[in-house]
């Protein structure tokens, strides 16, 4: 009888205070988003295990993430694509991946950021490290993370509070800690990283209205791009090229294809990458040694005036564009094939 009593107040007591502390992340302006962690990056990958050479796969860091949307490129092709780019990241682990775990031989877009495509082929470089530990969860994850990735989509989609986004706008109890000022103790130099995108189960991601309606919130996320700026070591342009190449041409070679996209950029950081990855000694000759299609958003006129609001992404609208009218030049250009056109 008295168990019974205290189970229920137990029960009790946790709805009322989980109930309470959701409701206070709620008046302070957040709410439940996905986590785009490794179990929802493999669910994406497995995917490929079934794809034919009709898919298209993404590639590349966040600017393909946030720059191709899933949506439109749905409309203009009646296919969706398999979104595997990550943020920060390069996209020769992916790649490589891809090219050596699968049988894959259909399209694969790859996102040209050149501070990220030329940074590193040293496995401990984050660029490599984060994608890397993706593919690597991947092939060795378990029936019990599948199930627990199963069952916490729910609570991902309802709670505020179980929020696992790193930075300063994460919720969990490490990053509450971790904002706590205590003493003289010596915080990271990095700026306050606010999260600026949304994803969506098939990690569609957009970027969050706030971010173009408030100029204090993305100025904060500028001032990240340019303390990670003034940090960055010097691009490896002989081993990335080396590395890429050889993995292009065996794919290539059981008849596999590559589009390569360089996404928009303005402001600081594009000032940045034309000094420090100048187009023709980077870019370029990439395309030259690829011997892919190709498309640089500079080359059309209805792309190079786009602004990023925090230099280094699109709009959602933007991005909406951006897909929808690449798509579009894709097609007549021959680089995606069997689509339906509008």
């Amino acid at each position: 009888m008295y168990l019974k009593q205290s189970l229920i107040i137990a029960f009790a007591l946790s709805v009322i205070s989980l109930g309470a502390w959701e409701f206070y992340w709620r008046t302070q302006g957040f709410y439940p988003t996905l986590d785009d962690n490794e179990s929802l990056w493999s669910v994406q990958r497995s995917r490929l295990e079934k794809a034919t050479d009709q898919d298209v796969v993404l590639i590349g860091s966040s600017r393909v993430l946030f720059d191709i949307q899933l949506n439109e490129w749905e409309n203009e092709t009646g296919k969706r694509p398999i979104q595997l780019a990550c943020v920060g990241s390069s996209p020769l682990p992916v790649f490589h991946d891809i090219v050596e775990k699968t049988d894959f031989k259909g399209t694969v877009l790859v996102g040209v950021t050149p501070g990220l495509f030329f940074s590193t082929t040293f496995p401990k470089a984050r660029p490599w490290e984060w994608p890397q530990s993706r593919v690597d969860y991947y092939h060795k994850r378990t029936y019990a993370q599948r199930s627990n990735h199963a069952l916490s989509m729910p609570f991902q989609e309802n709670f505020a509070f179980i929020s696992e986004d790193e930075g300063v706008d994460g919720l969990k109890l490490k990053e509450l800690i971790g904002k706590i000022k205590v003493g003289e103790r010596v915080f990271d130099p990095m700026p306050p990283f606010h999260e600026f995108g949304e994803i969506a189960k098939d990690r569609n991601l957009k970027m969050k209205e706030i971010t173009v309606t408030d100029t204090a919130y993305a100025n904060s996320i500028k001032k990240v791009w340019m303390f990670f700026g003034k940090g960055a070591p010097p691009p490896d342009k002989k081993s990335t090229m080396a590395f890429f190449l050889a993995d292009l041409k065996k794919f290539e070679a059981r008849g596999g294809k590559v589009i390569l996209v360089r996404c928009p950029s303005s402001g600081g950081v594009r000032m940045a990458e034309n000094m420090g990855l100048p187009r023709n000694q980077f870019y370029d000759d990439l395309v030259k040694q690829a011997q892919v299609k190709s498309y640089h958003f500079e080359d059309y006129e209805q792309f190079k005036n786009l602004e990023c609001p925090e230099w280094s992404h699109l709009s959602a609208s933007d991005a909406q564009f951006f897909t929808a009218e690449l798509v579009k030049i894709m097609i007549k250009d021959g680089a995606l094939t069997n689509y339906k056109t509008n």
